[in-house]
């Protein structure tokens, strides 16, 4: 996990990276993922995701473990305690800005728009295996 900021609010963004590797018992990052995770349990974070990331830990998990774990994490998302924030069309236009302001990187949307979101509800933690956080 890679962290900013203190962990005073104990707000924690949860990327893509991150729940592919709770689900996959192959992924390298499998055993550090699971570990975090009971740590945030125990600190009790509370967890945020979007809707951009949860389209695109679906669309992931699919193609590379099957519809079936697909369809599981959709439902055990809904099922558990992380709030998705629904990006909006202000976080997506300002997700566009970063991408152009920082032309050295290579930022996907989705990241990008959890940035914004991240910034406007001052989530300076994020659990993630992805170098751009």
């Amino acid at each position: 996990m890679r962290a900013r900021g203190g962990s005073r609010t104990h707000r924690v963004f949860v990327d893509t990276s991150a729940q592919f590797s709770l689900a996959d018992s192959r992924d390298q990052n499998f055993s550090l993922a699971h570990a975090i995770a009971i740590g945030l349990a125990q600190e009790r974070a509370h967890l945020f995701t979007t809707n951009f990331v949860v389209a695109e830990t679906h669309a992931l998990l699919m193609t590379r473990l099957g519809r079936e774990v697909g369809a599981r994490f959709l439902a055990e998302i809904d099922r558990g305690s992380t709030t998705i924030v629904r990006v909006s069309a202000a976080a997506e236009r300002r997700a566009r800005a970063i991408i152009i302001q920082y032309d050295d990187k290579d930022f996907s949307l989705t990241d990008a728009t959890s940035f914004s979101v991240m910034n406007r509800l001052r989530i300076g933690r994020a659990f993630t295996f992805d170098r751009n956080f």
